[in-house]
């Protein structure tokens, strides 16, 4: 596994961050859909730049940093046991090389305390879905659709209709 850090987000580097962030979901929208995509949230962004603000702003924030390198980006919320991964990316240009899972590991020894972690994640991307699953042992624990939004958040369940109709999982992770 390679050796990561994980580094709070700096001022200076926020822009670039959230420019980091939106072209690692660009990559696996564009690797599913092609040009024909219709997912984009704003100006050919999976995700726009207010959504990643308002993570950053209302949560933790990481560099995900590999031999000096920003290679990603994390965003956290906890409160207690429970806590919500935002996001995490990982550079495209980079991928397969277990810095995601490794950053993932990072989080759990960040935030011991949390016994219940949750994420969501696009229908559509089967590298995430392998990831949470098959990887880091989160477990599917709901399809939010038109017909079942997130009752949580309706405002996400706005989203999710108009962006991505066919629908988001929901995962979980409990900490023994």
């Amino acid at each position: 596994m390679p050796e990561i850090k994980l580094v709070k987000l700096q001022e200076s580097d926020r822009d670039q961050f959230i420019l980091d962030n939106q072209e690692a979901f660009n990559y696996g929208a564009l690797e599913e859909f092609g040009r024909r995509d219709d997912h984009f949230e704003e100006d050919g962004q999976i995700i726009s730049h207010d959504t990643i603000e308002q993570s950053i702003d209302n949560g933790e924030a990481y560099r995900i940093v590999c031999d000096g390198h920003n290679v990603g980006g994390v965003i956290l919320k906890t409160e207690g046991e429970r806590g919500d991964l935002e996001i995490l990316f990982v550079s495209p240009h980079i991928h397969s090389k277990g810095i995601g899972y490794a950053a993932w590991c990072e989080v759990e020894r960040l935030h011991p305390e949390v016994k219940l972690w949750e994420t969501v994640t696009p229908y559509f991307e089967k590298r995430n879905i392998h990831f949470y699953v098959n990887r880091c042992g989160f477990h599917i624990v709901e399809f939010y659709n038109s017909h079942h939004p997130d009752p949580k958040d309706p405002e996400m369940s706005e989203h999710i209709d108009e962006q991505f109709p066919d629908g988001m999982f929901r995962f979980e992770k409990v900490i023994e």
